[in-house]
């Protein structure tokens, strides 16, 4: 199996995996926790039900096919961030991650006209597993570009000296 087909298949498991570990998630928090309901767990983390119409944690607000085409556009981009270089170390793991986490909501959109968040951590307003999978998915996208930024330049300051 060559590295490309391995990263696409691995990015594909880490996806299909986050939006069911955040469909899941959700679906308990419906089925147990009140709307509105706030429950302590520990220290300054909490549990609470909430509907969030806007995009990540509750940012920007908007319903409705708009946004939907938004996240599509954007998980267009992941697709072919990823289908440049599938074999890029680490690409993997920020596409799966933002591609299960987008699709994790994107579901929600579709089903309910809304997204069911739930982790409660101050200061930020409420969130869900897809949220910090998105989240995580961007920082390593971020630090896969810098990395490659870091190494180009110290390539082209070598070769510099070298001629």
């Amino acid at each position: 199996m060559t590295r490309a087909k391995r990263a696409w298949l691995l990015a594909g498991a880490l996806c299909a995996t986050v939006i069911v570990v955040d469909q899941v998630a959700k679906a308990v928090v419906r089925s147990q926790i009140v709307l509105g309901e706030e429950i302590d767990v520990l220290g300054p983390l909490g549990l609470t039900q909430t509907h969030n119409t806007g995009v990540a944690f509750g940012l920007a607000g908007g319903t409705g096919a708009p946004l939907v085409i938004v996240m599509l556009v954007a998980l267009g981009v992941v697709t072919y961030l990823f289908a440049q270089d599938p074999a890029r170390p680490g690409m993997w793991v920020a596409s799966g991650l933002l591609a299960g986490g987008a699709v994790g909501n994107l579901i929600d959109r579709i089903a309910a006209g809304h997204v069911t968040d739930f982790i409660e951590l101050p200061p930020w307003p409420p969130f869900n597993v897809a949220d910090v999978c998105i989240t995580f998915g961007v920082v390593i996208l971020v630090l896969i570009y810098l990395r490659e930024g870091i190494r180009e330049e110290r390539a082209r300051k070598q070769g510099e000296k070298g001629g």
